[in-house]
């Protein structure tokens, strides 16, 4: 009983049987931008024209558009934040791995005196 109830808590919601939304990044505010993009977009043409079928078209056509623009906005924010903690991490361990050598970048040698006319 109890795996039952853990596999369908684990099973998520898939659209179309494709696409995981609950696992999938990005995947569930682009599906909410996309419904908000159709319904935007039909919702202006059909007071625009009072057109039903064309209406519809427009605001599939907002949904695929809307979604598909927000999916690949944020996916392309993820990895550039994967690929600035990548950085930090490197930068990290680099500091571990120089602390208190003479290739720390951090310290900095005790200038002489200079040497002047007494």
């Amino acid at each position: 009983m109890a795996v039952e109830d853990e596999e369908s808590q684990n099973k998520g919601f898939k659209l179309l049987g494709i696409l995981d939304v609950q696992n999938t990044p990005c995947s569930r505010e682009a599906i909410l931008h996309g419904a908000g993009g159709s319904l935007a977009g039909g919702l202006l043409y059909f007071l625009a024209t009072s057109r039903v079928k064309r209406s519809f078209d427009v605001g599939f056509a907002g949904f695929m558009l809307t979604t598909l623009g927000s999916w690949f906005y944020c996916r392309m924010n993820n990895a550039k934040l994967r690929v600035q903690q990548r950085l930090i991490q490197e930068g990290i361990k680099n500091k571990v791995v120089y602390e208190g050598t003479v290739l720390d970048p951090t310290h900095k040698p005790k200038a002489e005196a200079p040497s002047g006319p007494s």
